[in-house]
């Protein structure tokens, strides 16, 4: 969809906070298609960056990897 999204899955490495709120800011991006949102839809941009940010690092925190 976005490829200028970081992959942040990698073993050695753990993806930062500041890494992952970048994720979720430009996926926000991309689908409201909206770079920065107005004043009216601010709430509703920096909600859905936050619930995302959580739901990836619940997800990068439950990945299995093989070794």
């Amino acid at each position: 969809m976005c490829r200028s999204i970081k992959q942040l899955r990698n073993a050695e490495v753990p993806a930062t906070p500041d890494e992952i709120e970048a994720a979720a800011r430009q996926f926000v991006r991309k689908v409201s298609g909206y770079r920065r949102p107005s004043r009216t839809n601010e709430a509703a941009f920096e909600q859905a960056i936050t619930e995302i940010s959580t739901a990836t690092e619940k997800l990068l925190n439950n990945l299995v990897t093989r070794p």
